[in-house]
């Protein structure tokens, strides 16, 4: 019996997803629970495990498709018949488009004979008509840059698999180091990056994580009319602070938690936020409501190998100093291991983004909608600044807000960076609850 998957409704709000990576092909036998297919939404990347054990029949989207939930995205034979003899099988006329197109593309004419060999990317090389391969085997291919109508297929019906490529690419590969060698080129700028001779441009898929973080900075630079305000602080009280606190977190725990300027630049918010509620908001267009959020749930941006990923803190206002650097601590390991679940992405309230490691004078990040604000953090550092008609070193830095125009105005965003700015600055208050 062949067992039809279909996506499923992966978390509350979430209607599609782009299929981020196969971790099977077809023809090859599955256990049920081994990781099958890794999707990503608009908000995670979760692995999907084979819902039962059998011989994979058909991927009926490849990596970089869009699934909707509810489409059937692959097809297990249960019964562990060859993924020809499921190929053949005659479809319900009832059956999707989808399913019968991909029927079709398995009943095809046996592809013919292989031209001779050519050298992948060559000029000339041209593909006529679509050939029968696995999304898993196209794909290779593209990153490979091998004519797939060269490619000789071992699979049921001519069918092209990943084996047959790399043996393609490799015969390839030597046929071409054995013709005689070029005149010697010029040399190349040192500026240049290094590649394939003659190849002047490289071409990166836009998909994946890259793609959705576009989508969603599209989304929240046409929908909100943005600004953005700077306000200088003098952190020098607390870079004192902190680092005595860092030094008894460590020592509490091992070594395992360390104290960062993000915590209390976390409670400096909510405590301004107490006094500037509408920073601490939304706004439902469709009600044409402004909602008012008691939840203090603070996103903290995080720069992965994928892309940046806001994981948020529920309840911020409930932790302590060390609980917030524990917590920051983990979100941030669970996202450049790409392990965030849904619950860890969702329900966000505000935003934090630094880039203080890297540098910057200051920065105009976009609001993270339907938040209205998020405050970019930047590089503490000592300057020389007048105090009391004397100039003395102090370690100062600026902090920047953006602020979606239709929600908050400009001089409520400036008495809330003034409120931030002075709980930062006394930061014992802030130890004391004041």
């Amino acid at each position: 019996m062949v067992y039809e998957f279909k996506l499923p409704d992966i978390g509350e709000g979430v209607h599609e997803g782009e299929i981020a990576k196969w971790h099977v092909e077809e023809g090859q036998p599955v256990t049920e629970d081994d990781p099958m297919v890794e999707v990503m939404t608009d908000k995670v990347t979760v692995v999907i495990t084979a819902p039962v054990s059998g011989i994979v029949a058909a991927l009926m989207f490849s990596e970089g498709d869009v699934a909707h939930v509810g489409d059937v995205i692959i097809s297990i034979n249960e019964q562990g018949q060859s993924a020809a003899t499921t190929a053949t099988a005659a479809e319900p006329a009832e059956a999707p488009a989808k399913q019968a197109c991909a029927a079709e593309q398995t009943v095809a004419a046996p592809r013919p004979q292989p031209q001779p060999v050519a050298v992948a990317g060559s000029a000339g090389t041209t593909t006529t008509a679509k050939s029968l391969a696995a999304p898993a085997a196209r794909k290779l291919a593209r990153d490979l840059q091998v004519d797939l109508a060269q490619v000789p297929g071992s699979g049921p019906r001519g069918r092209i698999r990943k084996p047959d490529v790399e043996a393609f690419a490799q015969t390839a590969h030597t046929a071409q180091t054995a013709q005689p060698a070029a005149p010697a080129a010029k040399s190349a700028s040192p500026n240049r990056r290094q590649g394939t001779p003659g190849v002047t441009e490289e071409r990166i898929p836009y998909r994946g994580m890259r793609r959705k973080i576009g989508d969603h900075l599209v989304a929240a630079k046409h929908t909100a009319p943005h600004f953005t305000y700077v306000e200088e602080a003098d952190f020098t009280q607390l870079v004192a602070i902190r680092r005595d606190l860092d030094a008894e977190a460590r020592a509490m725990t091992d070594g395992q938690v360390k104290v960062t300027y993000l915590p209390f630049i976390i409670k400096a918010v909510i405590a301004a936020m107490a006094q500037y509620p509408v920073l601490n908001s939304s706004l439902d267009e469709a009600a044409s409501e402004i909602v008012l959020k008691y939840d203090y749930n603070i996103g903290v941006a995080v720069a992965t190998d994928q892309g940046l990923v806001v994981p948020v803190i529920h309840h911020a206002d409930q932790l302590n100093l060390l609980q917030l650097s524990e917590a920051i601590g983990t979100l941030s390991q669970k996202a450049r291991a790409n392990q965030l679940t849904l619950d860890d992405v969702q329900g966000g309230t505000f935003t934090l983004t630094s880039i203080g490691s890297i540098g910057g004078i200051f920065s105009a990040p976009i609001v993270n909608v339907p938040e209205v604000a998020i405050m970019g953090i930047q590089k503490i550092e000592p300057r020389p600044v007048v105090v009391d008609n004397e100039i003395v070193i102090r370690d100062r830095s600026y902090l920047s807000i953006s602020c979606d125009h239709r929600v908050v105005d400009g001089a409520e965003a400036a008495l809330f960076m003034k409120a931030v700015v002075e709980i930062l600055e006394h930061p014992a208050r802030m130890l004391l609850g004041c």
